[in-house]
């Protein structure tokens, strides 16, 4: 008999053995042979050889001495073999090995036939044994050699890719590699127990099959061979399962899954091929306890594993849902874990357990409950899920609700829940989270079970229609079994507020003819007033329906309560929002849900965002919405939205549809079809129809102007016709049109039509054919027009000034009108005159306006003619005289004079418009003065509020034109935008202080506070305005940020919300310019915010949100330090409270309170104390806020001087306490130690301070007390003297006393030399004074005209208290006068 084959640790460990007592059993190596020192010839045919020997011998030769030697030796330098000599070694195991398998179990029939003593075929089962053993050893080992060779080599290619190309190999690996390994997996199919001897094969036998599978499945790119693949799964569940290697298997699965990302999926396919092939869920059993064992911490810090893990399970439930279902107690536990990734992964096994472990529900009744009692507790479990604390874990939940919806298994009674949860979560904080709740609302309008119409109407139509069917079908049991019309717990809804399965789907399947098709037949039914409902069957099938129906219409409610966020959340910073919310939104326009139309108008302006994303989904929406159908529909869908859209969603729908048209999504088809609205060729067009097509072709003009030349007649005929009369808005359109004709189409009309159009337009300007409201809209464009089509645009202006001024002054004498107008004598004025008057002064400003810009124009025209002269004649077509002169010009500086010239005429024109040198007066200069005159009439304007928004409109256009007259009436501008009445005026007047700031700046820099001074205005109107205004000029670098900008962070808290958002918008660009002002201007802001009647939350809130825009870690670590040097900046009072503290201790308390300057004193001491401890707390909010690092929490530490004042502030203290919790989080070891130690510090001193403040009021009580019994009995030894006396309570500074002439030598002896008092005199004094038991008053010096009493001073009958009025005096005085001079510095400083 053969020796035995035992597998080695290793192929080197066959050459030898060191345990003699098996050398003599044990199959060893006796002489390997050294295949290097074969030249290639002699080495093929050895392998030839070998081979030859393998395939003519018995299959078990392998185990013969000489063979296996030979044998070895050729593995052993399998990597030096020329490939075709691989081949042929190769092939010539594997073909033995696969021949061997079936005569292993042939052979082991024999066996069983015959007796068990039979000695020859129990030496036959050695040798096969033997033979598999040593052939599936060397086959793995070829396996490993040729991956690490490959694995090098393809490292070498990679390095020298550039180099000579590497020859093909002659045979191709990776099917070999499949071959091999999937022979070695079929080998553990057969009866190896038979052969081994035992149950289970021999253990080193496994363990080297095991070991060396596991080790592949850490190669990536062997893995993505799926022959290869199968095969070593096929291995690892077959050891596993088949072999009991179960735990051995599982501890290497569990580490290759903590280690590589890349065997996840392999290793649940591993694991899933074990279940189903053997029909045995040991090893998902096996691994889901070692997970479900593991310490949650360690997930924690084992975030990479955690992953791992968690998607391990999550493809582990997708391919064994049973039996993970069965098992998933022990996962639950795991919710209660730190780590989110594994709750993520816990989530995702619910969802799809949810999805495919109860899809069958057969069985016994019991099993059937059972399941689906656990099917809904994990539902419920999902559901409590959207609440986790990580942003992760509920973005992920609402992921699996979305999934769960797709795969139609949320039934109808959770549907509303889920949408409910949905709904709730659009207002969550973080965008991954609002991101799925927008996605799963989405895909529940997609799958939803109620029909493809949603509205609310149809809804509450349908139900009551069918409760009535319903009371018809049950008359006597009306309420029985039902609660609000909802099926009772045996109908079709469990108590759980479920319907339950088996009447969802009789619903569900119904749903075709009752709730589809029945609410697509209800609104022509109910139209009808006999309509009959369709009859759905039985009275279960009817409350079943009727039960289906109220959910649908709680649905649709759920959905259309959402409209309000969405609208919110499209103005969201966020792109993902409103991309996501523009998407749910056109699928809720799909479904007709109630509200979405109005919402998805409101996406319009965004058209203008900078974020192309952003755009893009505007787009197309927009494209989707309203462009791709048919022509006629397309031109109807845009008119209306020019119709029905305001002046910002006009100015947006004018540039996405000058887009479109420029890329040719309108195509030329729809632009004829607004054409056919435009000229009523369509049946049933109106007025304002007409007008809305006009606007779109004028949008539409802007990028393509040829558009109009082709209906110019029409323009004119419709557009000033007599539709103009029924729409007035009409001409206003047709004038906008005009001024967008092509300049051929322009030269044009004015050879063909001039006159009548420019009649057109001054009877439009001039008459009254049109309403007051849209007559200056129309007047606006009119003008407009003129200046754009006429060739000499003044001469007609001015006749248009000229008429306008004559309707106003052509009816009595204009100089007493005026007269009358300026001396506020308004009873002149009728009605008619206002109106006149009011058109008169839009029409000179907006002439004058228009006069700028022609002048403005003409300078650009003659410059660029002189540009495009000066390149014709660079090119070379100018002679050499012409280039000479050119020359000496240049020399000469004639051409930047010419330059120069141009400028002065240009300023020269400009001045004239409304000034005109004021020697000579033109058209428009003779209103100036008038109307300056007129705007200061207050009383007039009071009176009449119309013609005072025209008038200050007016002056505001000639201020902007003129710098003069600006300056002039710049005061009456800022008086009139403080305190007029009308809020239209005030806002009007704002919006042109923002074009005077950018006109003339210089002049506007002395009234910045002004402008500033509007945030504070209580119309909500002026303010949005201004916030505008100032946003506008500062992102703009128009003007510098000053001191004023608290004023703007005060309107983040705007009652108002869209000023709030403005404020909110203003603060975020500002963050983005340079190295963020909000830096720099954080501390000033907190100081002024502090002095400010602010109440708290809203102060949080502002410095909360610009401290958040604050990302730099530099910024926040120098913020540390600026904020902690504030804590003394407001620490002036402590001079004051310790002075004060001593003028208490150091007199009687009665004598102080009594002392005249303790009504001044007390009440402002107390003040100011109260205003720091307020800024204590407000700056300590701040640092709290801050995003600390390592520097930071040093800085913090090191600062601890500047606010241990403040510390005694339990407030201050709470804010200190936060920052050190923030730090703990991030901190490192050693950091850890002393934000600890610095926590101590922080409490020792906080309780030093509590203390010394109980102390003090104790004192102080005691002191009060001691005071009230000295008083007591003073005023019984005085009372027989109180006659005589004639100090009262009340005496005042004016009062004198005539003390003895030393005593007044002294003081003013004392009072010159010295200013301040010395501690050990002031230490004296005050003990001397506080001993002083006599009842005195210390009075003023300063001597009453009337004359002066004489003041009695009392001896004490204390016999221990020698101290005289004369000793008093002097020092007192001079505390007061101290006293009187600190108090003045801190009330300067602190309220100055």
């Amino acid at each position: 008999m053969a020796p035995l084959f035992v597998f080695p640790q290793n192929l080197q460990a066959l050459e030898k053995d060191d345990e003699e007592e098996y050398q003599g059993n044990r199959l060893f190596v006796q002489s390997a042979i050294d295949i290097s020192r074969f030249r290639p010839s002699e080495l093929e045919e050895f392998v030839k050889g070998v081979s030859f020997d393998l395939s003519d011998k018995e299959l078990y030769c392998i185990e013969e001495q000489d063979v296996f030697d030979r044998v070895y030796s050729l593995v052993r330098g399998f990597s030096s073999l020329a490939p075709s000599c691989k081949f042929i070694l190769a092939e010539s195991l594997r073909s033995n090995l696969s021949v061997l398998l079936p005569n292993v179990d042939s052979l082991v029939r024999v066996s069983q036939v015959q007796d068990d003593d039979e000695t020859p075929t129990l030496d036959r089962v050695t040798s096969y044994r033997n033979a598999f053993k040593i052939y599936s050893f060397f086959l793995l080992h070829i396996i490993l050699t040729e991956e690490s060779n490959t694995g090098s080599s393809n490292n070498a290619k990679v390095i020298a890719s550039s180099r000579k190309k590497q020859p093909v190999n002659s045979w191709n690996w990776e099917s070999q590699r499949g071959r091999m390994l999937n022979l070695i997996a079929n080998s553990l199919e057969i009866n190896l127990s038979l052969l081994f001897g035992s149950a289970d094969p021999d253990e080193n036998y496994l363990s080297f099959i095991v070991k060396n599978t596991f080790s592949m499945f850490e190669k990536a790119t062997l893995l993505k061979d799926s022959e290869t693949k199968d095969a070593l799964c096929h291995i690892i569940g077959a050891c596993a399962t088949k072999y009991h290697y179960t735990e051995q298997s599982s501890a290497s699965i569990m580490h290759l899954l903590h280690k590589y990302d890349f065997v996840v999926t392999h290793m649940a396919d591993a694991v899933a091929f074990a279940e189903k092939k053997y029909a045995d869920g040991t090893l998902a059993c096996s691994l889901i306890r070692e997970i479900g064992r593991t310490n949650p911490k360690s997930y924690v810090k084992d975030t990479a594993g955690a992953e791992n893990i968690g998607r391990f399970m999550v493809e582990l439930a997708d391919r064994l849902p049973k039996l993970v279902s069965t098992n998933i107690g022990l996962l639950i536990p795991h919710f209660g874990g730190e780590s989110y990734k594994i709750r993520n992964a816990l989530v995702g096994v619910l969802g799809k357990l949810v999805a495919k472990a109860y899809k069958d529900v057969e069985g016994e009744v019991s099993a059937k409950s059972i399941r689906l009692q656990t099917k809904q507790a994990m539902l419920e479990i999902l559901l409590e899920r959207c609440r986790d604390v990580s942003a992760y874990t509920r973005s992920r939940v609402l992921q699996v609700w979305a999934e769960l919806c797709e795969e139609h298994s949320v039934s109808i009674g959770l549907w509303n829940e889920v949408a409910s949860v949905a709904a709730g979560r659009l207002e969550d904080k973080s965008a991954i989270v609002r991101k799925s709740a927008l996605n799963l609302l989405i895909m529940m309008l997609q799958h939803n079970p109620f029909g493809p119409q949603l509205r609310i109407a149809s809804f509450q139509a349908t139900l009551e229609q069918y409760k009535k069917k319903l009371n018809e079908l049950e008359p006597v049991k009306l309420t029985e079994g039902m609660t609000d019309g909802v099926p009772s717990d045996n109908d079709s809804i469990n108590g759980e507020g479920e319907v339950d399965n088996g009447n969802a789907e009789e619903v569900t399947n119904y749903q075709p003819e009752s709730l589809t098709d029945s609410l697509a037949h209800t609104e022509q039914e109910i139209a009808s007033k006999d309509s009959s409902v369709p009859d759905v069957g039985n009275v279960e099938q009817t409350r079943a329906l009727v039960a289906s129906l109220e959910a649908g219409l709680k649905f649709s409610e759920c959905i259309a309560a959402t409209m309000p966020t969405l609208l919110q959340l499209m103005a969201s910073s966020s792109a993902t929002d409103v991309e996501n919310t523009i998407l749910l939104l056109m699928r809720c326009r799909q479904f007709q849900i109630d509200g979405a139309e109005a919402c998805l108008r409101k996406m319009l302006p965004l058209v203008f965002s900078q974020d192309k994303s952003i755009y893009e989904a505007v787009e197309n929406a927009f494209v989707t919405i309203y462009i791709r159908k048919s022509p006629l529909e397309t031109a109807k869908n845009l008119l209306n939205l020019a119709i029905d859209s305001n002046l910002g969603d006009q100015a947006a729908l004018e540039f996405i549809v000058g887009a479109l048209v420029s890329k040719g999504d309108i195509s030329s088809i729809a632009i004829s079809a607004l054409w056919d609205f435009f000229c009523f060729n369509v049946n049933g067009t109106t007025a304002e129809q007409c007008r809305g097509a006009l606007a779109i072709i004028c949008m539409a003009a802007k990028s393509s102007s040829a558009i109009l030349g082709s209906h110019l007649q029409d323009i004119i005929d419709i557009g000033f016709g007599r539709w103009a009369k029924v729409e007035p808005l009409l001409a206003r359109t047709a004038c906008i049109a005009i001024q967008r004709l092509s300049n051929e189409d322009k030269k044009k009309l004015v050879l063909s039509n001039g006159s009548r159009i420019f009649g057109i337009l001054e009877s439009l300007i001039t008459g009254f054919g049109l309403p007051d409201n849209i007559w200056y809209a129309a007047a606006d464009k009119a003008i407009d027009a003129v200046y754009i089509l006429h060739p000499t645009p003044e001469t007609l202006a001015a006749d248009l000034v000229k008429k306008s001024l004559s309707s106003v002054f052509g009816g009595t004498s204009g100089d007493a009108l005026q007269n009358d107008v300026t001396s506020s004598n308004s009873i002149v004025l009728s009605t008619i005159q206002v109106v006149k008057l009011s058109r008169y002064l839009f029409v000179a400003s907006h002439v004058a306006m228009n006069q700028l810009a022609y002048i403005e124009s003409c300078v650009r025209k003659i410059q660029k003619q002189k540009g495009n002269k000066g390149k014709v004649d660079s090119e070379g077509t100018e002679n050499a005289e012409t280039q000479k002169d050119n020359g000496i010009n240049a020399e000469l500086g004639l051409a930047a004079s010419e330059d120069a010239v141009l400028d002065t005429l240009a300023e020269r024109a400009e001045k004239e418009i409304v000034c005109g040198g004021y020697s000579e007066k033109n058209l428009i200069g003779e209103c100036a003065p008038f109307l300056s005159k007129l705007c200061r009439n207050f009383v007039l304007m009071q009176k009449y509020p119309i013609l005072q928004a025209s008038a200050m409109l007016a002056l505001c256009r000639f201020m902007i034109i003129d710098a003069k007259f600006c300056d002039e009436n710049l005061q009456l501008l800022f008086t009139v935008v403080e305190n007029a009445p009308s809020e239209i005026v005030r806002s009007n007047c704002t919006i042109a202080l923002g074009d005077l700031a950018v006109r003339f700046p210089n002049l506007l820099e002395p009234w910045t506070e002004n402008m500033y001074a509007r945030l504070k205005d209580p119309s909500v109107s002026v303010r949005k305005n201004a916030v505008l205004v100032l946003s506008h000029l500062i992102l703009n670098d128009m003007m510098k940020v000053k001191g004023y900008i608290n004023e703007m962070a005060v309107r983040v808290e705007d009652k108002d919300e869209r000023i709030s958002n403005l404020a909110k918008l203003f603060f975020h660009e500002l963050s983005k310019k340079g190295s963020n002002p909000i830096y720099n201007l954080l501390p000033d802001i907190l100081g002024k915010l502090s002095t400010q009647d602010l109440q708290k939350e809203s102060f949080c809130n502002i410095m909360q949100f610009l401290i958040g825009s604050i990302k730099k870690d530099k910024q926040m670590e120098s913020l540390v330090e600026k904020l902690c040097n504030r804590f003394s900046g407001v620490t002036g009072m402590l001079s004051l409270i310790s002075l004060t503290s001593f003028c208490i201790y150091s007199s009687k308390m009665i004598s102080f309170l009594l002392c005249p300057l303790s009504n001044i004193i007390i009440p402002k001491f107390l003040n100011l104390v109260k205003k720091d401890v307020l800024q204590w707390e407000n700056i300590s909010y701040c640092l709290s806020q801050l995003s600390f690092t390592e520097k930071g929490v040093k800085k913090l530490i090191e600062s601890f001087k500047t606010y241990e004042h403040a510390l005694s502030e339990d407030s201050v203290m709470d804010h200190f306490r936060n920052i050190i919790n923030k730090g703990k989080k991030f901190a490192k070891p050693e950091l850890k130690v002393c934000i600890e130690e610095f926590e101590e510090k922080l409490n020792k001193f906080h309780m030093e301070k509590k203390e010394q403040e109980v102390t003090a009021r104790n004192a102080e009580i005691h002191r009060q007390k001691v005071g009230n019994m000295e008083g007591f009995v003073m005023a019984g030894n005085n009372g027989e003297e109180g006659a005589e006396s004639d100090i009262a309570e009340g005496v005042s500074d004016s009062e004198v006393i005539n003390t003895p002439v030393e005593a007044q030598t002294e003081s003013s002896n004392d009072e010159s030399t010295s200013k301040l008092v010395e501690p050990e005199e002031s230490s004296g004094a005050g003990s001397e004074v506080t001993e002083q038991e006599e009842e005195t008053e210390i009075q003023s010096q300063r001597v009453n005209k009337k004359g002066a009493s004489r003041a009695r001073v009392k001896k004490s009958n204390m016999k221990d208290v020698k101290v005289t009025l004369s000793a008093i005096t002097p020092r007192v005085t001079r505390l007061r006068k101290k006293l009187c001079q600190l108090l003045t510095v801190e009330v300067d400083e602190n309220f100055n």
